[in-house]
């Protein structure tokens, strides 16, 4: 376990400074920087990562800063949106730091001027499009938002290749789907479903007797416990996770094309820790966390230095359908409007 003790005069004076003055735009996890965070006491993260995830990472902070206290508050991309949404109306700056699988929402919160800039160092060798321009955001996570079966209950040789393979009379009652109105990633893949396929397509799935749940971490347990068969929308982790697990699963990456989902994390401009704040940004874009997201939580990671597993299917021979936050973000409220109206709550 590491703990740093600040001796020097200088560094207690440059921590000081640092609680006085407003969040730099970029900054190294200097000891000042690490001073300054104890005395603020913790860190509040917002995540729509999956629990057992976002455990795991705030287990690794904890030991690393164990004199800053993280709170991590889970729920999925959308219900973190409106949870922030009603507390900045009601005049409540709680959240620290926070991460979504709506992209959009990073866009929405820039020009609403409510996110600090702040590029941590290992981010500053990001490929350009997935980082902010400005340094206000960058893609924490990737995934992928796949199909899926229980190999228990369907042969390899019987199962869907693709999505309008699910419009087959014989998927009725079988099929199991993520809603956009809970589910960032859900949302992001609805959205380029519908680019590709158009709305008809939903219209007709909607046929087929889906079990709608809220998010794309449940959709694959309902498909390893065997309570559905198909699964039409989930987190490609999540499927890592339950073969990890044994699970009785199988990735489909569908024919037409697989909705690629980033995820970025970002400070608040009123974040109530903004050097804790920092402090946790720089460690989640380490390369030791990068590697802790895609080796333990079978995520996708966008920086240069990390290595994916021997045994997962390379980005390179996926069929993508690449995620458009700024062409999403103005039909958002339509998206949801329209396929709550087609599948209901």
């Amino acid at each position: 376990m590491k703990r740093i003790t600040i001796q020097a005069l200088p560094a207690m004076v440059l921590a000081a400074a640092l609680l006085n003055a407003p969040p730099a735009a970029s900054q190294e996890t200097t000891p000042a920087l690490v001073a300054a965070a104890v005395k603020e006491g913790k860190v509040v993260w917002y995540s729509s990562v999956d629990v057992k995830v976002g455990e795991a990472v705030a287990k690794a902070f904890r030991a690393e800063y164990p004199d800053v206290k993280i709170e991590v508050e889970r729920s999925g991309s959308e219900r973190v949106f409106q949870r922030i949404t009603q507390e900045y109306a009601s005049q409540i700056k709680n959240v620290d730091v926070v991460n979504s699988s709506d992209a959009s929402h990073f866009i929405h919160w820039k020009q609403e001027k409510m996110l600090a800039a702040h590029t941590p160092p290992d981010v500053k060798r990001f490929p350009a499009q997935f980082k902010d321009a400005d340094g206000y955001y960058a893609v924490w996570r990737a995934t992928l938002s796949v199909m899926g079966y229980n190999t228990n209950l369907l042969a390899a040789k019987d199962a869907p290749a693709g999505y309008l393979d699910l419009l087959d009379p014989k998927w009725k009652g079988k099929l199991v789907k993520s809603h956009p109105s809970y589910s960032g990633t859900s949302l992001t893949g609805a959205y380029a479903i519908v680019k590709l396929l158009g709305w008809e397509y939903l219209e007709k799935l909607s046929k087929q007797g889906v079990q709608q749940l809220q998010s794309t971490t449940a959709t694959p347990k309902s498909i390893a416990s065997g309570e559905r068969v198909v699964m039409v929308d989930g987190n490609e982790y999540n499927m890592f996770i339950e073969l990890k697990a044994n699970s009785p699963v199988k990735i489909i990456y569908p024919k037409e094309g697989t909705p690629f989902v980033t995820s970025p994390t970002a400070i608040f401009a009123d974040a109530p820790h903004p050097n804790a704040a920092r402090l946790l940004q720089n460690f989640l874009y380490s390369t030791r966390i990068q590697q802790l997201l895609v080796n333990e939580g079978g995520l996708r990671s966008v920086h240069p230095d990390i290595k994916e597993p021997p045994d997962r299917t390379p980005l390179a021979n996926i069929k993508l359908l690449p995620d458009d936050p700024v062409g999403m973000l103005p039909q958002v409220a339509e998206i949801k409007k329209r396929y709550t109206a087609i599948f209901g709550n």
